[in-house]
């Protein structure tokens, strides 16, 4: 079976290239006027590769994971070099700034992934990330400050299956969160999953997927829902939400992907991953014996092995993103 450790040099070697690539670059900036056309790297200085400013973060984190998790597999000094250049206190301020002044933007998978990487940051066990940690506080208290206001104001979740889905952004939040110490971030995004999931019921599975998806609705909640229940009530939840799992009428079968660099059908590759990781992730919430188990496990490497070969095609706008899921997916830690 394929490890992350065997996949660190090539997954490096791809995050370091997007960060050496500023162009293309899908830039979501809302201009107030005709003089209001400032380049990428001027909005965002430490986020203005990798194609969009959400990819650009998480491969940050997943280069600061990699070279903490598994610094002989990789080119460390090499990694040390491109979080220096970006993370600093300058560059994060602006980060920082920018996300205040327009408070809509990258909400809410952007957020959560800065989160993330802070909680990389501040956990690393990798010296050169003392000089990041300070650097990035303040991204990190935008990035609560905002999410709590917002889901203080949010009536609905959004369940779509792109980076809008609020129930993915929530579960790395309340893992960034209870990493870093935030209590009022982690209650926020708590109290707002109970109150918009916990009755949940019948889950239509077999409508997923839409034609554009990364993210599974369902197993989006369903993954949340295990970090806010409790061991004893989570598996009931789960019956409750998914009743196919274990009588078979539930897909779960890999997503076949006919044109995988288009930028929005490429999705479905993304997809697979992130099921895969999901679906494994869901299989270690269950008690021990319990039947939906080894239903879950087996789906998860059926998935993980439709979309592995796939996740480097030579093509930036498919490889800008897929590796950070493709280690998830392997089992690299979240936190």
């Amino acid at each position: 079976m394929t490890t992350v450790s065997e996949q660190a040099p090539q997954y490096a070697k791809i995050a370091l290239h997007n960060l050496a690539t500023d162009f293309p670059q899908h830039l979501d900036h809302l201009c107030l006027d005709a003089g209001d056309n400032p380049s990428p790297r001027e909005l965002h200085p430490a986020f203005h590769s990798s194609f969009d400013w959400h990819s650009c973060v998480h491969m940050h984190w997943l280069l600061v994971r990699l070279v903490s998790d598994w610094p002989d597999a990789v080119d460390a000094e090499q990694i040390r070099a491109a979080l220096d250049e970006n993370l600093t206190p300058s560059a994060l301020g602006v980060e920082a700034a920018y996300l205040r002044g327009a408070p809509s933007f990258e909400r809410p998978y952007g957020w959560a992934w800065a989160m993330l990487l802070a909680a990389a940051v501040a956990n690393s066990s990798d010296p050169a990330a003392k000089r990041w940690v300070d650097a990035i506080e303040p991204l990190a208290d935008a990035v609560e400050e905002l999410t709590v206001d917002w889901l203080r104001q949010s009536a609905l979740p959004v369940r779509h299956g792109v980076h809008s889905n609020t129930a993915f952004a929530l579960s790395l939040m309340i893992d960034a969160g209870r990493a870093l110490g935030r209590d009022e971030l982690v209650a926020a995004c708590r109290a707002k999953a109970l109150a918009w999931f916990r009755d949940d019921r019948d889950y239509p599975l077999r409508w997923e997927p839409s034609g554009e998806d990364f993210l599974s609705p369902a197993l989006s909640e369903a993954d949340l829902m295990r970090r806010v229940l409790s061991s004893e009530e989570y598996p009931g939840w789960l019956d409750a939400f998914l009743p196919g799992l274990t009588r078979g009428d539930t897909p779960l079968e890999p997503v076949a992907v006919r044109y995988p660099t288009d930028g929005r059908q490429g999705h479905l590759q993304g997809l697979n991953l992130t099921r895969a990781w999901q679906l494994s992730e869901l299989s270690t919430a269950l008690p021990a014996g319990d039947p939906r188990q080894p239903v879950l496990r087996a789906a998860a490497e059926r998935h993980l092995d439709t979309a592995l070969p796939g996740v480097v095609s030579g093509d930036f706008v498919h490889d800008h993103w897929l590796a950070t899921f493709a280690y998830l997916a392997l089992g690299g830690p979240l936190v």
